[in-house]
């Protein structure tokens, strides 16, 4: 038995008309199925959760397959609802418009050839998750729950702190993005979104914590991002040549530059090509902790729920088990 979650609303409404190509694959394969629709933000975590209750509880010897059909969003919201990742097998349909993990992982394009190799694959792939802890949120949590609650999040391609997180909260409820996709340019919402922050951005500073050992003191920084994966953002390779299984963050951090620098560089990030610039360092560890003198916006997977001056990020090596 196979449990999907569709978004129908991915890619601008296309999530639901690729289903429709999907679903009758899946009849004629005769293959067992049950479908879920997503309706709005926070509501495929529930989904997840739900399922994870009835049936990982009720079976204790099972396993289940879960395929995703959605965007980055999408599968970072059904990592935060999976209760115990040892008995979930995961597949992915990207119908996103960055669709980050997809192309670093190279699924085809095609979703029912991406759906084929789900269904035939008899080894899932591990593959290392991020786990992030926030402290002293504000912002959409901060209605919700107080001030002082510690939040925790999975991410599966990245996480980000400041200049490309403020991209992400801004770019998830832009107008412009759904043009965008309609006309198959939704990637480039991204850098658009990504102009106008970087000239409203303000001066931060940061100290940054790697594996509980080495301080590095940023007077002033544009963004820190980890990477499980090589891009994000619509294809950004701020990390090149990171590896989804090597138990490492890898990190890119924008720190004493000018807004005219990062202009300049960042163009050059869809090459890897960012690294030449002076103020733009790699760094990689395990464990990664960000006190920034002032709260920003905090993305995982493109997904930003709120603000934080504190966080803690560690890497989960081979916590999930991809059908692929």
């Amino acid at each position: 038995m196979y449990y999907i979650i569709v978004n129908p609303a991915s890619k601008s409404g296309k999530g639901a008309k690729i289903w429709a190509t999907l679903e009758p694959v899946l009849q004629e394969k005769k293959i067992e199925y049950k479908v879920f629709f997503s309706r709005e933000a926070g509501h495929v975590i529930k989904l997840v959760r739900d399922l994870s209750a009835s049936i990982l509880k009720n079976e204790t010897d099972s396993v289940m397959k879960l395929i995703v059909l959605g965007g980055d969003g999408t599968l970072n919201e059904t990592l935060q609802g999976i209760s115990d990742f040892s008995r979930v097998e995961v597949g992915y349909i990207p119908t996103g418009s960055s669709n980050d993990m997809a192309r670093d992982l190279k699924l085809p394009h095609d979703p029912v050839m991406t759906l084929e190799n789900i269904l035939s694959c008899q080894q899932p792939v591990l593959m290392d998750l991020g786990y992030l802890s926030y402290k002293n949120t504000s912002g959409r949590l901060s209605r919700q729950h107080s001030a002082e609650q510690i939040d925790k999040r999975y991410f599966a391609v990245s996480f980000g702190i400041g200049f490309d997180a403020a991209v992400c909260e801004e770019a998830l409820s832009s107008k412009f993005k759904n043009v965008l996709n309609k006309i198959g340019l939704g990637k480039l919402t991204y850098l658009i979104i990504a102009l106008k922050q970087l000239i409203m951005a303000k001066k931060v500073s940061c100290k940054m914590v790697l594996d509980d050992e080495k301080t590095i003191d940023l007077p002033k920084f544009f963004f820190i991002t980890g990477m499980m994966h090589q891009f994000e953002g619509g294809g950004f390779m701020f990390c090149p040549g990171a590896s989804f299984c090597d138990g490492i963050i890898d990190i890119c951090v924008a720190g004493n530059l000018s807004k005219w620098l990062v202009l300049l560089a960042l163009p050059t990030a869809f090459k890897g090509k960012h690294y030449r610039f002076n103020g733009i360092d790699r760094y990689a560890a395990k464990k990664l902790h960000l006190e920034t003198s002032a709260p920003l916006w905090v993305h995982t997977d493109g997904e930003v729920s709120t603000q934080s001056n504190s966080i803690t990020v560690t890497c989960e090596k081979e916590k999930l088990r991809l059908l692929m």
